[in-house]
Order: C-alpha cells, then structure tokens, then sequence
C-alpha cells in the first residue's frame, strides 16, 4: 500500500465518522461505523470499541466487528472489564503488541474466543478522561501493527470522543425534555382535568341539595354533572395518548424494549431476557399495544410476584404477532377476584388486546410463576 493509498484511506475514514455524527446524534450507530472503519483502515482482522458502564466494572457499549453472528452467540454476554481490555481505560496511552498472550496483563478467553495475536488498543479520552477505548487484533498483511496503525487511530480516536460526548449531550437534552413534558401534561391535568372534576364535585352538591325541593333543578344539574364527566373523560384520554412510550415511533418496539429491559437489570428488578430474532417491524399501533402489555406485564413480575428470571419472547409466526413474557415467580390464582381489584392493569392489558382483536391469556398458578401469552392476528 503506498503512502497515497494510506492516505486517502485515513480521510475517508475520518470522512465518514465525520457523516456518522452529523447524521446520527445517537451512540449505537456512531460507534458501529467507527470501527468499522478502524478495522479496514488498519488491515485488522477484529476490532472492537468500548464504551464503560457508570458502574466501572463492565461496558456500557461494546461494538465489535469482523465475527460471525454464530460466533458472537456463543460468546454470550458483554464482556466485563479485565486484563488489557480494563488497562486500555486505565491509562491514556496507547499500546501495540506482537503477541497479546504475552503481556502479563493478559488474563483468559472464553472457549469460544478467537484465539488472537498481534493487538493495538488506543484509549478514547476527553478533557482528560478516558470514556473509551478501540481495541484492534490479527494484523492481517503483516505479523504486527505499526507506528503509522497507530497514529492513525489515535486521530479516530479523538473523532470517537466528540461523538460519544455528543450522544451523551442528545441523551441529557432528551431527559430533560421528557421532564419538561411531564410537567406540562402535571399542568394541563390540574388546569383542566382537577377543576373539572372540583366543577362537578360542587354541582353534584347542588343537585343534592334540590332533589327534595326542585327535582327539575335537580336533574338539570346531574345533566351538568354528565356534560363535566364527558368533557374530563376526553381530556383524559387526550392526555394519556400523549403519553405513548418515547423512542418506539424512532426507534421501533424491539429496541425500546431493550432499553426498558437494561433499565431493570440495572436497578436489580430481576435477571431479564428477550428473544426477538423471529419478530418483524409493524405498523404503530400494535407495537403500541405490544410494548405496553409488555410493561405491564414486566412490572407485574418484578414488583408484585418478585421474580428472580423474567424472559420476553416476541415473534411474528403464523400470520400473528406473538408476545410471551414468563417469570418464575410465586404466583397468583388467576380467578381470584381480589387479584383484578387491586391490580387494574390486567384489565386494562386484556382491553388494549381487545382493541387490536387480540387474544391475551395469563396462565398462573402459586409457586409456579406467572405465563402471559398475547396473540394478535395480522390484517
């Protein structure tokens, strides 16, 4: 390759990282194209980029390329922060080997793994910090990667930490925005759902007092009473269609779920999984519905039937959309009617199922944890 050809190389690969942000203010996609373009800019047979959690001990983010989806199967879940992958976020250096089993700080590999040899890792950083790293292996043209490999991720690199440091900022600006929407709709449910509700309080007081001496007065304010109630009920649900779960629109319901399913592993409410490589994209509406009783049905296993494994199933097969979410938690009776009074949204899970002409089923049985399997027939 000569030093032209490794030039243009170089440029286009910050072109595109450049193109990557501009268009995609969110970390997932960013990350993909930068090592994606790392790897080919340095001749890698594998290359990965690491993103830590908040909890110092595992990724946040860990994008990989150039392995088999069987292989990435098998390797299970992320990997934790150990050996050179933890001493790439350690120090702001980066680091290039001949053989990778060699370095004292070279800890194991899972059965699975690819067995590796020569190896770059450059630390991402900003202002001082390390939010990441790139980590390169299997030189592919020659037995080791060189000062020229290096330097040019080093220049990826400092790409990669505005773009991280961008989705952190989308992410931030996103959070704040669902606050300040959740203090809108705080203030239109007390400007007019509350004193609608205050209005037919003191009408029906009203009525109470004339229906001995007026009951045509009476009746007149019990139609009031009724008016009130309509309008409230469509203000409510006004509100409550505004409340439609963010990002599915953007999205889509299998990585919404996702991130919904992290959220509860992160805040210890229950070892969660999900299967969805049979499920196929559909129009709004159901993944509305989908993810809704999908909520509903997480929350019930985490908090009330205090589940260790929750497992979420989502298919298209058949001609139906078909959502499972099974725990094995303690149970109920299913015909308790205690049970429907004090947990309403099982109505209102088997109601949003009604709408799309769904069926919803909730198998239970005490001690033996909790089956809810909604079917819904594609038009």
């Amino acid at each position: 390759m000569t030093a032209n050809t490794d030039r243009t190389s170089l440029l286009t690969a910050m072109s595109d990282s450049i193109l990557a942000m501009a268009g995609e203010p969110r970390l997932g996609p960013v990350l993909r194209r930068l090592v994606e373009g790392a790897r080919e800019l340095v001749g890698a047979r594998y290359a990965a980029i690491g993103v830590p959690d908040d909890e110092g001990e595992g990724f946040g983010e860990f994008i990989y390329t150039g392995m088999s989806d069987e292989l990435v199967a098998k390797l299970g879940p992320l990997p934790r922060q150990h050996g050179l992958l933890a001493a790439m976020l350690e120090e702001q250096a980066p680091y290039r080997a001949a053989d990778i089993k060699q370095d004292p700080r070279f800890n194991w590999w899972p059965d699975a793994h690819p067995r590796m040899a020569s190896f770059l890792g450059v630390p991402i950083a900003s202002r001082g910090n390390v939010i990441g790293a790139f980590y390169l292996t299997d030189k592919e043209s020659a037995p080791e990667f060189t000062q020229a490999d290096q330097e040019a991720i080093v220049l990826l690199a400092a790409h990669a930490a505005v773009a991280i440091e961008n989705a952190r900022l989308y992410e931030r600006s996103r959070e704040l925005s669902v606050v300040e929407e959740r203090n809108r709709l705080a203030r239109d449910l007390h400007d007019s759902v509350s004193q609608t509700l205050f209005s037919m309080t003191l009408t029906a007081e009203a009525a109470l007092a004339a229906i001995d001496n007026d009951q045509q007065a009476a009746a007149a304010e019990v139609a009031t009473i009724r008016d009130l109630s309509r309008a409230a009920l469509k203000e409510m649900r006004s509100l409550i269609f505004e409340l439609r779960p963010a990002d599915l629109e953007s999205d889509g319901l299998v990585a919404t779920l996702e991130k919904h399913i992290d959220v509860m592993r992160r805040t210890g409410r229950g070892d969660v999984h999900i299967e969805a490589g049979a499920y196929e994209p559909q129009p709004m509406n159901i993944e509305q519905v989908l993810f809704r009783i999908a909520q509903e049905s997480l929350n019930n296993a985490s908090k009330h039937a205090g589940a260790n494994r929750i497992d979420v199933e989502l298919a298209v097969e058949e001609g139906s959309v078909r959502l499972v979410v099974k725990d094995d938690g303690k149970g109920f009776d299913v015909s308790d009617p205690q049970i429907r009074a004090h947990r309403l949204g099982l109505t209102s899970m088997e109601e949003r199922a009604d709408e799309l002409g769904g069926r919803l089923r909730i198998e239970s049985t005490k001690g033996q944890g909790t089956r809810v399997v909604l079917e819904v027939p594609l038009a």
